[in-house]
């Protein structure tokens, strides 16, 4: 992990449960398709610094179809039909900023910006979601989500459903701010995504405390 999230995390690595979350993903690779791939299940670390982190959308898992994560929580490359979920997330964009939704579901624009974009478990068995939770990654994804907490700035955490709410009690609520409603997904977005407005939110919280706003409009 070459990024300054090196030293904060590379503790974990040595803690009991990541030698057997290693074998366990690798024995998987071994034996049928694993998304993303190996170089990108770090991504969100990589494009989006600990010292710039000034928002965090928290996902679950990665998709688990072929060729569609890129190890950013909600993004697609480009190329791959929109998920539901991300066609949601651009439909509520439209109607919070008047943001037209991107032609393509790549969300590395949001990343470089400061934009972290954690999935939960960062790894999945092609075609079988929810098949690598519970193996680890929860616990090192919770270590990220406590590395931020700690950010000497504010930060705005965007929790979209249940398992991503559960992980407030992470957050200090004094220091931060935290912006939750019900999740993107078809069956869960008419009762309280839309029209939640997490995007408008999101930058007046950031200029409240004196930062730059997140452009969300996507080239």
């Amino acid at each position: 992990m070459t990024t300054d999230w090196n030293p904060i995390l590379r503790g974990e690595f040595a803690k009991p449960y990541w030698k057997p979350l290693e074998e366990f993903v690798a024995t998987e690779r071994a034996t049928g398709p694993v998304y993303p791939p190996a170089d990108e299940v770090f991504a969100a670390l990589h494009l989006t610094p600990f010292a710039e982190t000034r928002v965090v959308i928290l996902g679950q898992d990665p998709y688990h179809g072929p060729k569609q994560a890129e190890g950013l929580c909600f993004s697609v490359r480009s190329g791959i039909a929109k998920p539901p979920s991300l066609v949601n997330i651009f439909k509520e964009l439209d109607s919070d900023l008047a943001i037209a939704p991107a032609e393509h579901g790549s969300l590395v624009h949001w990343a470089r910006q400061g934009v972290l974009l954690l999935n939960t478990t960062l790894t999945v068995r092609g075609g079988q979601a929810a098949s690598h939770q519970g193996k680890g990654w929860e616990t090192f994804t919770d270590e990220v989500l406590r590395a931020v907490n700690e950010h000497p700035r504010r930060v705005v955490f965007i929790l979209w459903g249940s398992n991503a709410r559960k992980k407030a009690a992470l957050i200090d609520r004094s220091r931060h701010t935290i912006i939750e409603s019900a999740h993107p997904s078809p069956l869960s977005a008419h009762n309280g995504f839309f029209g939640s407005r997490p995007f408008s939110r999101a930058n007046a919280a950031l200029m409240e405390a004196g930062l730059e706003p997140i452009e969300w409009r996507i080239p």
